[in-house]
């Protein structure tokens, strides 16, 4: 999916015939499907499986859509992001930078009730696509869903956990699953 604002906008239009001839040239056998931000915003809510796959944007569009897109696990604290330099192939390496798609937070920082899952997940794909380790990337993952299968739960998703709570729940959980046999 690319999604852009190719209706109004002639950034949009310049973006639509980039990606489209970056398409066509660099990936002959992938079809890249063009869609409006506003219409793919009424796809995610009304079927969120309607835009599965790769969607790749602006930074503009990319912000709103993947906020938009929290509500669907219950949180904007659980989402990891990545901007990646290339397409991580498995292979390689790609040089990116990582980070929960909520930022930083200012406004609640210090206080300990950040959720940090965003973030040690956001460390899952820098291990997964930049440091070329799947395996790690995985147990990072695997340790993430067994705290939350645990019961654990920040306050932005109806539990009342703190920030450091979570965190030494998950390397607790990752230390247990990197020791087994």
């Amino acid at each position: 999916w690319s999604l852009d604002k190719a209706n109004v906008l002639a950034t949009s239009r310049l973006w639509r015939k980039v990606m489209t001839e970056t398409f066509e040239r660099e990936f002959p056998d992938l079809k890249v499907e063009h869609q409006l931000i506003d219409s793919a915003a009424m796809i995610l809510i009304k079927n969120p499986r309607g835009l599965n796959g790769v969607v790749v944007t602006s930074n503009l569009f990319g912000d709103i859509i993947s906020d938009e897109a929290s509500v669907i696990p219950g949180s904007i604290g659980l989402l990891p992001s990545a901007s990646l330099s290339g397409i991580p192939d498995g292979k390689g390496k790609c040089n990116g930078i990582y980070e929960p798609i909520h930022g930083s937070a200012p406004d609640i920082s210090g206080k300990g009730i950040v959720n940090p899952l965003g973030t040690i997940l956001s460390v899952a794909m820098m291990l997964r696509y930049s440091l070329n380790l799947p395996e790690e990337a995985k147990a990072v993952e695997a340790a993430v869903k067994a705290a939350i299968d645990g019961g654990l739960r920040t306050k932005d998703m109806g539990g009342n956990a703190a920030t450091k709570e979570v965190g030494d729940e998950v390397a607790k959980q990752l230390a247990a699953i990197l020791t087994k046999p």
